[in-house]
């Protein structure tokens, strides 16, 4: 599995203190772990139990704002909301910090060429097709699925077609984890095929929901491809944080 890490502070840094910012990135990054402390997943709150009665908790609460194919598509009006109310919800601290801090690096850069509200409508927008996918090939899943990165995954599609001379410093576990440097264009392309691989040896049991990577990185990458193609592009300086973003369905009911 590919993994990568921090390659240079200094140019996120440097955009800071110029004045350059991404309030939207940072809103969702801190929404997003607001609601994860306050919710069972987390275990920080003694009013949801300890043990199997937390278990319970967290199953009912992934039900609620998670993902269900199987209730997506059987007609209730309020489940066309849950593609929307699952991309702030995350299933373990592993989960939620592995998807921020990959969010963090890509997210910045993407969100100030895109602009503030474009990059919003843009998260969302992908992010809700991601998961909605990801529920029309498994529509008859009871399983819940929940997590952001859906919507990742489409920054990490749209930051390959912006900045695809972008330095990105990664380490390969069968390289014996050295650092190497790679672009943009040979890093994310090579972790869309690696996702493309999994999805194609998942079963429909709990894990990652691969199928729902490659929807968002796709509509991530045409979008911009169809909206910045007239522009110059620019080279940006940037390193990137551990681990790829996982979409992690929730725990399987069983009523």
């Amino acid at each position: 599995m590919l993994c990568t890490m921090i390659g240079n502070w200094s140019a996120t840094v440097g955009r800071a203190l110029r004045g350059r910012s991404a309030p939207v990135t940072y809103g969702l990054i801190v929404l997003c772990c607001l609601i994860f402390v306050i919710g069972p997943a987390s275990g920080l709150d003694p009013a949801y139990g300890t043990g199997d009665e937390l278990l319970v908790a967290q199953r009912a609460y992934f039900r609620r704002w998670g993902v269900v194919p199987a209730g997506l598509f059987g007609g209730a009006p309020g489940e066309a909301f849950t593609p929307a109310t699952a991309l702030f919800i995350h299933g373990s601290w592993l989960h939620l910090l592995g998807n921020m801090l990959f969010f963090y690096v890509f997210g910045l850069m993407t969100e100030e060429r895109m602009g503030h509200l474009e990059f919003a409508l843009f998260y969302l927008g992908c992010g809700y097709l991601a998961l909605l996918g990801y529920a029309a090939a498994n529509a008859t899943s009871q399983q819940s699925l929940v997590g952001a990165s859906g919507a990742i995954s489409a920054v990490l599609g749209a930051f390959l077609y912006l900045f695809p001379r972008a330095r990105v410093t990664s380490l390969f576990p069968f390289l014996f984890f050295l650092p190497l440097r790679f672009p943009a264009w040979v890093v994310l392309p090579f972790w869309f095929t690696l996702q493309w691989l999994a999805a194609g040896r998942s079963s429909s049991g709990p894990g990652v929901a691969y199928l729902a990577h490659l929807v968002g990185f796709t509509l991530g990458f045409v979008y911009a491809w169809a909206r910045f193609r007239r522009r110059p592009a620019v080279v940006p300086s940037l390193g990137v944080l551990p681990g790829p973003p996982v979409e992690r369905p929730g725990p399987v009911d069983r009523e």
